[in-house]
């Protein structure tokens, strides 16, 4: 496991001090006393990666628990999502008061810019240290795992991919698919993990055996279970286990031989949002361990166990956890990027992500 290291710009004596200022903790606030200023503000306006209703269930029940709030869901790319908020920040209008964004190195840029709040919910001790800033700048709030995953009716038990390797053989020829490495960073990280262990030319030989592409995991999986592809070396693990439980044909198969990259969903509220309580209050519900036990995925609290009883415990695996440490080097991120829109072509965007 690699420790993570926050990367921020290099600052004046003067600017570190204004720093520090900014995430030096408030005194502490109760949940009660939270709740009785999100009254005043009333809702909440989340920008957040990936579907809609990956997030609604949660809202809901968030609204239910403390009456008289209401939340909003932008839902989308990340990278998409980022994008809007510089142009709010440009504009002087700020209309997003927390993201839940794929792409940590946003956060950390952000925290560099002053423009998050420092906030420690109660469970933020219960954070695993390589998952949250600490300042609470930002906490990661949803553990991802990236998988192979292959389509039980036409791949045989014993041809299911155990390395990277096994995605060259000529069998799976397209008949595989992944994210636009160049559009998606978890993606990236695998190939960038990979070429570490194989070399740089295993991202050639792969791209050799012609692969096809889509921009998100869940069309990943859904193309692997419609069995318009057959592997994945780029399965998100909760996408697999919905389909799985909606009845469809598809497995997930963790490698024994190369690291399982592991991505998340950072979380982090805006220190001029516009409805700064109700923000610290989500953040707080979203954290506790009656949610984390029930996000269909791994969560980043130490004392939550596995999603499911057959998963093994996150550390207890061979993970590559350097992935807030990879998208925050520019020059190598935006390199690895240029490589494959070369090697692939541009991306091709066919629709949202619900």
């Amino acid at each position: 496991m690699n420790s993570t290291l926050f990367k921020l710009p290099a600052y004046g004596l003067a600017a570190i001090a204004a720093l520090a200022l900014a995430y030096t903790p408030a005194s502490a606030e109760t949940l009660d006393e939270i709740y009785a200023k999100a009254k005043l503000e009333k809702s909440l306006v989340i920008y957040a990666g990936g579907p809609v209703t990956n997030y609604e269930p949660l809202a809901r029940d968030f609204e239910k628990k403390y009456p008289g709030l209401s939340v909003t869901i932008e839902g989308g790319f990340s990278n998409v999502l980022n994008q809007r908020i510089e142009q709010q920040f440009k504009d002087g209008k700020l209309l997003a008061d927390m993201v839940l964004l794929q792409t940590a190195q946003d956060f950390v840029r952000w925290k560099g810019q002053g423009r998050m709040l420092g906030y420690k919910p109660d469970s933020f001790a219960a954070v695993h240290p390589s998952f949250r800033d600490p300042d609470g700048a930002f906490i990661v709030w949803y553990v991802g795992t990236l998988s192979y995953a292959y389509n039980t009716q036409a791949v045989k038990a014993a041809d299911v991919p155990k390395s990277a390797l096994d995605f060259l053989k000529p069998e799976f020829r397209g008949k595989m698919i992944a994210c636009y490495p160049h559009d998606d960073d978890a993606t990236l990280y695998i190939f960038h993990t990979l070429a570490q262990k194989y070399g740089a030319d295993f991202i050639d030989k792969y791209i050799a055996n012609q692969p096809n592409w889509v921009q998100g995991h869940l069309g990943v999986s859904r193309s692997v279970a419609a069995a318009k592809d057959v592997v994945t070396i780029d399965a998100t693990t909760s996408t697999v286990l919905n389909l799985k439980k909606a009845g469809q044909p598809i497995e997930y198969a963790f490698s024994t031989v190369d690291p399982i990259p592991v991505y998340y969903s950072t979380a982090g509220i805006f220190k001029d949002a516009p409805h700064v309580n109700v923000a610290k209050l989500y953040m707080s519900f979203i954290l506790e361990r009656e949610q984390q036990s029930r996000i269909g995925t791994y969560s980043s609290r130490t004392d939550v166990p596995p999603p499911l009883p057959e998963l093994k415990p996150l550390f207890s695996m061979n993970v590559a956890n350097g992935y807030r440490d990879f998208v925050t080097d520019e020059a190598a991120l935006t390199g690895l990027r240029k490589r494959f829109e070369a090697a692939i072509g541009p991306i091709k965007n066919v629709g949202g992500v619900r």
